[in-house]
């Protein structure tokens, strides 16, 4: 087995060298000599994992207890490590804190000081070795002489990196070329570029494009064989339980398993209109009494591509043709609203149909495109009317990562009769010029600094755009502007002359003339549904 000693060398190493090609080359190399049965453990501790990211289990502690005395006892493997994680992870019932922490005791008494300042840093999850989850992936390819498509690919399809390295170790470049999706591992879901013109894209588009209703809802990945059904949230969240309905429907109405489905589940009032998203969150985050939210918060499910379908993967064929499989796979039931176009006049009339009918606005898929997990680009445009407010800047957090040295989480705020009343916060919407101007401008009007957040005199006023207003316990204000982004500085306003609270409130009433509003009888209709709508 590799003495832990050579791992925790290789983070030290990791920390000196200041190249991305260099650093990928110390873990190539290291990922070659290591036992084979480490390389998962190897590779979890690289990206800050104890387990890899396929294992559901936590540790249930907050750090590496301090060392007691040093053990005679042999030195430590990277197996050992592994070995000790699973065993704090397996701990449960009456006195697992207990055993966990002993657990960890005797671990660091086996370590050097080295080595017990690495194994902190995995338990916390951060190594601060420089180098990311894709250049561990580059590693990954270099070792096995694969392409780096061909990794992503294998990792996106598998879902956890420690198995495309253990696979790429195993069986090489060509094991990684064959990696397919599978069932009841998530996929990251394609994405959208953001457009605004429907002629560039239908240029874009080869002159004909599909356009879908692009509904206010939560996008969901359902997998599905025959009994079993797991549904997925775009950021990869199990949330089967909290959708017994989605469930259901998939049991009884679906055919062509093994199947994965993306789709739209959207919370609906009693008359049928789409709630706001928020409501439907209330779903999402309910752990007990499921089936009383259910019955007051019915859902309708929007399916629009289809990645597996007996068995045989899709994501390679065109939309056309997913298209088609998903209307054998569903009967033409609970898909969404969608029609083919060829000039912008009909495009402009879908989206007004869409918006009309209480919804974000349109997706335009191109009828050629693949499917590209976890890919934006101009297959797939997104096209939306934006609300705009103008709010305040009131304070700002220091920023991490690629944004660190910057003031770049801006606290949005709006007037009112007792000065300004927060209403969100954004990063989103600045280039790095900007971010750089605005924390020197945010600096000069800094009044209080907690370390983390700096709080500003009211000056700089700026132009948000929004996804909706919601209802909001965490602001005194009672609101929230959902996805905020900063669209434009607007110093040609003064402070006294931004969105007032008062007419917040109004925009917030505004919205539920295309909404329906909250406070469903609970008698309403529990069965997940859908309008039925017909392939164009």
């Amino acid at each position: 087995m590799t003495p832990f000693s050579e791992f925790a060398e290789l983070c030290r190493a990791l920390e000196a060298s200041r190249g991305r090609l260099d650093k990928q080359h110390l873990v190539a190399t290291f990922l070659t000599r290591v036992h084979a049965d480490e390389v998962a453990p190897a590779v979890a501790f690289l990206t800050g994992r104890p387990l890899p990211a396929s294992d559901p289990r936590g540790l249930g502690v907050r750090g590496l207890p301090a060392a007691p005395e040093a053990s005679a006892a042999a030195p430590l493997t990277l197996a050992d490590v592994a070995d000790a994680f699973a065993a704090v992870a397996d701990a449960s019932g009456p006195g697992a804190r207990h055993r966990r922490e002993s657990r960890l005791a005797a671990l660091a008494a086996r370590a050097s000081a080295l080595e017990r300042e690495i194994v902190a840093r995995i338990i916390g999850g951060e190594m601060r070795t420089g180098i990311s989850a894709g250049g561990v992936l580059g590693a990954i390819g270099e070792m096995a002489g694969a392409d780096p498509e061909a990794v992503r690919r294998a990792a996106l399809f598998l879902g956890d990196i420690s198995a495309v390295a253990v696979l790429a170790r195993a069986q090489g470049a060509a094991g990684l070329t064959r990696v397919a999706p599978r069932l009841f591992v998530p996929l990251s879901p394609m994405l959208a570029e953001t457009g605004t013109d429907f002629s560039e894209l239908l240029v874009a588009h080869g002159g004909r494009t599909a356009l879908e209703y692009k509904y206010d809802g939560a996008r969901v990945q359902v997998h599905g064989d025959g009994e079993r059904v797991a549904i997925w949230t775009r950021r990869l969240s199990d949330v089967t339980a909290s959708l017994p309905d989605v469930v259901g429907l998939v049991r009884r109405e679906l055919r062509g398993a093994p199947l994965i489905l993306d789709g739209e589940v959207v919370a609906l009032a009693q008359t049928g209109r789409p709630l706001p998203f928020q409501e439907l969150m209330r779903r999402f985050r309910r752990v007990h009494d499921v089936e009383s939210a259910v019955a007051r918060i019915p859902v309708a499910i929007h399916f629009f591509d289809c990645l597996l379908v007996e068995g045989r993967s899709l994501i390679d064929a065109p939309y056309a043709e997913r298209w088609e499989a998903l209307v054998r796979v569903t009967a033409g039931r609970h898909l969404a609203e969608r029609e083919i176009v060829e000039t912008a006049a009909a495009a402009q009339a879908f989206l007004d149909r869409a918006l009309t009918a209480g919804h974000e606005g349109v997706i335009a898929k191109d009828l050629r495109s693949p499917y590209a997990p976890g890919g934006r680009g101009k297959r797939w445009f997104k096209l939306k009317v934006a609300e705009t407010v103008d709010c305040v800047i009131v304070a700002a957090d220091r920023g991490s990562g690629r944004r660190a040295g910057w003031l770049s989480n801006y606290h949005l705020a709006v007037r009112d009769a007792e000065g300004f009343a927060e209403v969100g916060k954004t990063f989103k919407g600045l280039s790095d010029r900007e971010f750089a101007e605005m924390t020197e401008r945010l600096r000069r009007l800094a009044v209080a600094d907690d370390g983390y957040t700096v709080r500003v005199r009211p000056e700089v006023v700026v132009e948000v755009e929004y996804n909706e207003i919601q209802k909001s316990p965490t602001y005194p204000s009672g609101l929230a502007l959902r996805f905020a982004r900063i669209a434009r500085l607007r110093d040609d306003k003064t402070p006294g002359q931004s969105t007032t609270l008062s007419e917040l409130r109004a925009l917030y009433e505004r919205q539920f003339t295309t909404k329906g509003r909250d406070g469903i009888p609970t008698d309403a209709p529990s069965r997940a549904s859908a309008a039925p709508s017909r392939p164009s």
